[in-house]
């Protein structure tokens, strides 16, 4: 299975590049799936899902990068060309894969520069109470799904696996990448500093655009019109020439 999640819009033939999506620590990548109604035509939104969550619950989670970049790159087709998108946890995830296939763009949402140390305490490792309630403190999971004691077994493992990817990754120092990068924060983030999201610059050597929207680390699926307006803007150049 190649983890791609089955968009609710097929766009065969119209489509002239793809937006490879990928989630948060914890996150289900389906959230992604209402951007085929809100992109133009000619972006085909193709999240793509980890194992351990959503359709591919029944399937151990992947904890290391090395895996999970395997899983990513399995999931990309080159038929067109490709975007990669990757929001918090994600965007580690998409800046890796974006050195293992160049993408013709890369978004990164809500996570500082790879280079820059992990400010936060590392959780990945303690007792299921103890996760839980750091977890509950950090405000990316909601207190519905905390508070349910069956869903929180399954959920576990696959959020145990994410944060021990995010807090165990280190950067290798590399050339920056070629492709054009686009950064996206929110001003009330309390997990990414505005300094933070401008250090992405070193990280390529074209154009580096930085840019914050309004509201907190989840910024992203309150109010996603913003952000989609400027990921469109910045996938301009593939959409098809209008004949007169």
């Amino acid at each position: 299975m190649t983890g791609r999640v089955r968009r609710p819009i097929s766009r065969p033939g119209r489509a002239t590049v793809r937006l490879y999506c990928l989630a948060h620590a914890g996150g289900d990548a389906r959230a992604f799936a209402p951007w085929s109604v809100l992109l133009p035509d000619h972006i085909e939104v193709c999240p793509i899902q980890l194992p351990g969550r959503g359709e591919r619950l029944p399937h151990p989670p992947v904890d290391t990068l090395e895996a999970a970049l395997d899983q990513i790159h399995a999931a990309i087709s080159t038929t067109l060309p490709f975007a990669l998108f990757g929001h918090s946890l994600g965007a580690v995830l998409a800046y890796e894969a974006a050195h293992r296939r160049t993408p013709a763009h890369l978004f990164i949402s809500g996570h500082r520069a790879p280079h820059l140390p992990l400010r936060e305490q590392s959780i990945h490792h303690l007792p299921d109470r103890e996760f839980i309630a750091r977890l509950a403190e950090l405000n990316g999971t909601p207190q519905v799904l905390l508070e349910n004691p069956n869903f929180l077994r399954m959920l576990l493992p696959t959020m145990r696996a994410d944060f021990k990817i995010s807090e165990t990754y280190r950067h290798r120092p590399r050339p920056p990448l070629p492709c054009p990068l686009t950064v996206l924060g929110a001003t009330e983030d309390p997990d990414v500093h505005r300094s933070e999201l401008e250090a992405w610059t070193q990280h390529t050597s074209a154009n580096c655009r930085i840019t914050e929207f309004p509201g907190d680390h989840f910024y992203l699926f309150d109010h996603p019109e913003p952000p989609l307006t400027l990921i469109s803007e910045a996938l301009a150049a593939f959409a098809p020439a209008h004949t007169p």
